[in-house]
């Protein structure tokens, strides 16, 4: 990625080209399979680029009150909600934005199907088809104990004249083979109820626009689907839709050394990339290579120790102020950093067609001292 040196790091940065590149990807998927496909905000909720989505997406998947609001009045297009529980005032507010509501239990759609109905709102369950298909603990919805999703054991017919569609929810950053294993599941304990029904929601953790995912065994499933029970298919991507298209740009501020080179950075894992501990993962760094003589530590400026973001090599020695930028950082970035340490936020740039850096929003010490008191 090209630095823009006038811009003051650290800043999240979302290249137009790349993110175009990946939903002219999703527009062939969903013209050959016949799917409509949802921005799954939790991942990314920049509605600057909600006008360029919703012109290659269908709607969006919310999480909660706010998400749908933002979804009704920025994108303009259909508006699914899910929640693992909602309250009852949230759940009034809903009623506002949403058109499609899906419950995670029985408990919740027969205490809230009667208000949803008497607005014409369509409502789905959500299916823990209890097939574990990858190995992240606590990105796993099908994970022992998971409070994700009615189990077959659980699920309860009399519900069905209310509802329109299932849902379920079981991957993570994963290819199209292990959605094949969750739809055979799918399938062998729910499928008698499917012809009764009018769509069926596959959820997010879909890799789409990742290279070497298998989009020909996708689209197969895709039609499988809608040819034996006559059903709408949705996904509801979010990480894919915006895979490679976002960076987040800081510069070195201090080399330390203890038992390895440590370059503390102006940005933090802790507060700009939660996802870098939570997950936990390395991020991709441009420039950075496999092996080589220079091996450093980089981490954030905050008090946490925890605060590092992973081990790197570089072709020379890292100085103070060089860049370090950092690659896929459109998701899961700027939906969950935080003040913490009064650690300030990083600015949200977008670039166009033209390789112009346009400012969306800069964040100050208000932003901070807001949330406090």
């Amino acid at each position: 990625m090209k630095i823009n040196s006038k811009l003051k790091t650290p800043y999240y940065l979302i290249d137009e080209v790349l993110l175009t590149k990946n939903l002219e990807i999703i527009k062939e998927i969903k013209e050959r399979s016949g799917a409509k496909v949802l921005l799954a905000q939790k991942a990314f909720s920049m509605f600057y680029f909600y006008p360029l989505l919703s012109t290659y997406l269908d709607g969006t998947a919310s999480s909660g009150l706010y998400e749908s609001r933002l979804a009704f009045e920025r994108f303009g297009k259909e508006v699914h909600v899910y929640a693992p529980a909602f309250k009852e005032s949230d759940f009034d507010e809903i009623l506002n934005y949403a058109d499609h509501i899906v419950f995670n239990s029985v408990n919740q759609l027969k205490r809230y199907k009667d208000k949803a109905l008497k607005l014409g709102k369509t409502l789905g369950l959500r299916i823990n088809p209890e097939i574990s298909t990858q190995g992240h603990g606590l990105y796993d919805p099908c994970a022992p104990t998971s409070r994700m999703g009615t189990r077959f054991i659980d699920f309860d017919e009399s519900i069905l004249p209310y509802i329109t569609g299932l849902h379920f929810h079981t991957l993570c950053q994963q290819n199209a083979d292990a959605l094949e294993l969750t739809l055979n599941v799918v399938e062998k304990k729910f499928g008698k109820y499917l012809k009764d029904l009018k769509w069926i929601n596959f959820g997010g953790g879909h890799h789409l626009t990742r290279d070497d995912y298998d989009r020909e065994l996708l689209i197969k499933l895709i039609k499988h689907f809608k040819a034996t029970y006559n059903l709408e298919v949705y996904l509801e991507p979010g990480e894919g839709i915006v895979l490679n298209s976002g960076f987040l740009v800081a510069q070195v501020i201090d080399i330390v050394h203890n038992d390895m080179p440590i370059a503390i950075l102006d940005t933090s894992a802790t507060c700009h990339m939660p996802d870098v501990i939570e997950m936990p993962f390395t991020p991709p760094v441009a420039n950075s290579v496999k092996k080589s003589d220079h091996h450093y530590r980089l981490a954030g400026y905050t008090c946490l120790t925890g605060d590092n973001i992973g081990e790197y090599y570089f072709d020379k020695p890292l100085e103070l102020d060089d860049y370090i930028v950092f690659e896929d950082m459109a998701l899961y970035t700027m939906v969950k950093n935080n003040t913490f340490n009064g650690i300030p936020l990083p600015a949200i740039y977008a670039r166009n067609k033209l390789g112009e850096d346009i400012l969306v929003k800069a964040f100050g010490y208000s932003d901070f001292y807001g949330r406090l008191s």
